[in-house]
């Protein structure tokens, strides 16, 4: 039995949700989401709950369980909330500018690399130094790629921790040369 797949999705006020065949919309203040499930599980909408159920025991319709109402979860914070990942530019000379619909970084290049900003996906700049590149957006899986494409430009080095990293993670440092 899936532990995850067990639990109804609670659908919060401001947020409409509708099944047609095997897609499942999800309307809200930040935007409209769809989820596409298979035939190996159903999806049923009860006093204001979503429930996700696998059709037969097979192994693949257990697997789908879970992950289904992961996405049709997702879906829902996401068109009430939205999603937010924060990444922080370290070193000296690094900096960042959003112009218009682009996203331009300086990271220690001979050039300045230029980043178009996807649709459904907002990058502001945060901090003191405006050193904080906030990536949000309703779509968590769109939200997630747009700031690992970001920080995959300068990914953070563990001598002097130069780069660009997630807000929350942790770069383990390594000793330099020793005489």
């Amino acid at each position: 039995m899936s532990r995850v797949g067990k639990y109804p999705v609670t659908v919060p006020d401001g947020v409409e949700i509708s099944l047609a065949g095997n897609v499942l919309t999800a309307k809200g203040k930040l935007g409209e989401l769809h989820v596409p499930f298979t035939d190996e599980v159903t999806v049923e909408l009860k006093d204001g709950k979503v429930n996700v159920n696998p059709v037969g025991g097979t192994k693949k319709a257990r697997s789908l369980w879970g992950t289904v109402r992961s996405l049709v979860d997702n879906a829902v914070v996401g068109v009430s909330e939205g999603f937010t990942k924060r990444l922080e530019i370290n070193g000296v000379g690094y900096r960042a500018q959003v112009q218009g619909k682009k996203l331009n970084l300086q990271l220690g290049y001979s050039h300045d690399i230029g980043f178009e900003i996807p649709e459904g996906v907002k990058i502001a700049l945060e901090g003191d130094r405006q050193s904080i590149i906030a990536v949000s957006g309703a779509d968590k899986q769109r939200v997630g790629q747009v700031a690992s494409v970001i920080r995959g430009y300068r990914a953070p080095e563990p001598y002097k921790g130069k780069g660009i990293k997630y807000q929350d993670e942790i770069i383990l440092r390594k000793e330099g040369k020793k005489k």
